[in-house]
């Protein structure tokens, strides 16, 4: 067997078993997607009147302007969400010993950490699918994107979730159980918090804006947002792009390297 097919078949092997993991084991999963969707019935039934009115200018509340302005936000964040269970499963397999096993296995080493990053970003897709469904139940609509913006978004998704998916799994890695991985992990929940998520940047204390702006969610978000709702990209495109790949190139190697250095 060459081994492009001993990797491409040990590979779908972790998949098929991480998936398998995520099946048997539903509570870690369906918590961390409750997060985002509570969020959004939060905001929109809650806060949705009064956080409309001060996007509006005072022009009155407008709660279906406000969905639409929150759904990109907190689909990216759903992203953010569903990679802490990686960085705890990684975690989990580092620690309970199967990893141990699995180096003395004639495998295809790196194949373990393509099983947890690929069935990750399936699982960030569905999880998207899942939020997606429920903003659109609630009165999210997006008339005016056309179908290669719409491709264009979902590239942008599974992109941004690949990115995410491998910081991670560097972060599982060095983590010494899985609650220090869930706590190393947080910053991924957090970070769209203090973004453009929830209410535009320009109208935070000046001091804040620049924590709020230099950050990998808010460009992301601004572009998913232009995608969907016609709104203005600007530069907002090329440096979620940037974002994105500077993320995954940081985030395979840092794996990579600390996967394969030696267990002390």
């Amino acid at each position: 067997m060459s081994t492009l097919a001993l990797a491409v078949r040990d590979s779908s092997t972790m998949l098929r078993r991480n998936l398998l993991h995520a099946r048997r084991y539903p509570s870690l999963t369906l918590n961390l997607l409750l997060t985002p969707i509570m969020l959004l019935l939060l905001f929109v039934y809650v806060f949705g009147d009064t956080m409309s009115a001060g996007i509006g200018g005072g022009g009155g509340p407008d709660r279906s302007a406000y969905i639409a302005y929150l759904v990109p936000g907190l689909l990216l964040m759903t992203i953010g969400s569903t990679t802490i269970g990686t960085a705890v499963s990684v975690s989990n397999d580092m620690t309970e010993g199967i990893i141990a096993r699995f180096r003395t296995m004639a495998i295809h080493r790196p194949s373990v950490l393509i099983g947890h990053v690929v069935g990750s970003v399936l699982q960030s897709v569905i999880s998207v699918v899942l939020v997606g469904a429920v903003a659109v139940a609630i009165g999210f609509r997006s008339t005016d994107a056309t179908g290669l913006e719409w491709l264009a978004a979902f590239g942008l998704l599974v992109l941004f979730a690949l990115a995410l998916t491998w910081i991670a799994v560097g972060m599982g890695l060095i983590s010494p159980n899985a609650e220090a991985a869930s706590n190393n992990a947080m910053p991924l929940i957090f970070l769209p918090l203090i973004s453009s998520a929830f209410v535009p940047i320009d109208s935070m204390p000046g001091w804040f804006q620049p924590i709020a702006e230099y950050q990998p969610f808010t460009p992301a978000i601004e572009t998913l947002r232009g995608l969907l709702l016609g709104t203005e990209i600007g530069h907002n495109g090329w440096l979620a792009l940037a974002w994105c790949l500077g993320l995954a190139v940081l985030g395979y190697f840092w794996s990579t390297a600390k996967f394969n250095s030696d267990p002390k």
